[in-house]
């Protein structure tokens, strides 16, 4: 009877969620579109100074976000296929897919975030989705729109915000809703429109690259895993100008804590957290960047850029920013409190893609140089060029840059191609 006790016991411990993997931490590699929570874009993985090109393979359809990285190098992204293959996966050392699952049509415009156990997160057409490392499915969670937001949380829960602006927080485990959803346009009122239809999942989508107006929430959310508060671009319909708004998941609720309607001609760009939680930053459509106090959505500095930032903005656990945005340049700024400093510039590098830093001082970016596309390795003291190597074939612009543990860069340009460097031996 002992033994079949202390078998019984075992038993329902191993069954139990208290002791589970799936609540690991998210993760090293590129767990996130811009790396992590606050969308940093960047990592504590020293950078090589000198790259070469490992591998590329062409994705069968084209790519609009970043490539995520698990821990062990299994990479993930979104597309759309003419054979439905919505989420792709490939092994980092040679490019061989791994899996390639069918989704929703409008899942190219969700990102990809993956946990501490491969399971990999995305959004489609009026849903989450969660599948394991083989890419069977683990669970399907119905929202309202397309998540164009995939975020965990500092409690190891999944962020997700729609383009529509519905916003959920929900168990990585299982899927199940973990606080009450939020609505940020506000709850229909079939009352008064007692024939009121759902809009179609996609609805507005074509506006999100560019923030524009029909796209209420364009871009991913920036989390702070201390606080619980998050930040989202929000342009309310017939509002004259997008707004920054402040959220917070805490107590078991989700709650506005502040708005501030400051970004003209609307956003483009992610919010990016500062180190210490307590600024984040922000471009908008009018060519340029903000900095607000986190306490309030008091406007601490504006910097007036050449170009409408886009994309990404990486910012440096010492406060070094760089904008992203394909009308731009390489420029990195420096934070003093109430105004910005320009560090330096590089006005001959034309951005094809989102900058991304490392530890030891390395950055990485993709250029238009000549007709084609260049990797461009530099130092993010001074800006100087370490290395330039060529993406063969490659065209247009990149999604974002990703980096591995082992301090591979991977770039996905927007016609639907990868591209894996390693460093140099």
């Amino acid at each position: 009877m002992a033994v079949l006790a202390a078998i019984g016991a075992v038993t329902v411990a191993g069954c139990g969620t208290d002791v589970d993997d799936i609540k690991v931490g998210s993760g090293t590699g590129w767990p996130a579109a811009h790396h992590d929570g606050r969308n940093a874009g960047v990592t504590s993985v020293v950078g090589a100074r000198k790259m070469a090109l490992s591998w590329s393979r062409p994705a069968g359809g084209p790519i609009e976000e970043p490539v995520t990285i698990g821990p062990e190098g299994q990479m993930f992204l979104t597309t759309r296929t003419p054979n439905n293959c919505a989420l792709l996966s490939f092994q980092m050392p040679t490019g061989r897919k791994r899996f390639c699952n069918q989704l929703g049509p409008n899942a190219i415009a969700s990102p990809t975030a993956v946990d501490g156990a491969t399971n990999v997160y995305a959004g489609d057409d009026g849903a989450v989705n969660s599948l394991n490392y083989l890419g069977q499915p683990r669970w399907r969670t119905p929202v309202s729109g397309v998540p164009v937001s995939v975020q965990f949380t500092g409690d190891g829960n999944l962020l997700t915000v729609t383009q529509s602006g519905q916003v959920d927080v929900l168990s990585r485990q299982t899927g199940a809703r973990v606080v009450s959803t939020v609505q940020l346009l506000g709850e229909p009122d079939f009352l008064a429109n007692p024939d009121l239809t759902r809009p179609a999942a996609g609805q507005g989508l074509t506006d999100c690259g560019t923030g524009g107006p029909y796209c209420p929430v364009a871009n991913i959310s920036a989390v702070d895993a201390t606080t619980g508060r998050f930040y989202l671009t929000l342009w309310k319909p017939g509002a004259p100008a997008a707004a920054l708004v402040a959220m917070r998941y805490h107590e078991n609720k989700i709650q506005q804590e502040w708005s501030a309607q400051v970004l003209s001609a609307g956003s483009g760009t992610s919010p990016t957290l500062s180190a210490d939680g307590e600024t984040v930053y922000v471009g908008d459509n009018s060519k340029r960047l903000l900095a607000l106090d986190t306490a309030d959505g008091r406007t601490r500095w504006v910097e007036n850029l050449e170009w409408a930032p886009r994309g990404g903005i990486s910012v440096s656990n010492d406060g070094l920013i760089i904008p992203a945005g394909d009308d731009g340049f390489l420029l990195a700024l420096r934070d003093k409190g109430e105004t910005a400093e320009t560090v330096w510039e590089r006005k001959d590098l034309v951005l094809r893609g989102n900058p991304v830093q490392t530890a030891g001082g390395v950055g990485y970016t993709t250029a238009a140089i000549g007709d084609g596309l260049n990797l461009i390795t530099f130092d993010t003291k001074t800006g100087a060029t370490e290395d330039s190597d060529p993406l063969p074939g490659g065209k247009g612009s990149t999604t974002g840059t990703s980096v591995g543990a082992e301090g591979e860069v991977v770039v996905a340009t927007r016609i639907g191609e990868v591209f894996t460097f390693e460093p140099e031996k």
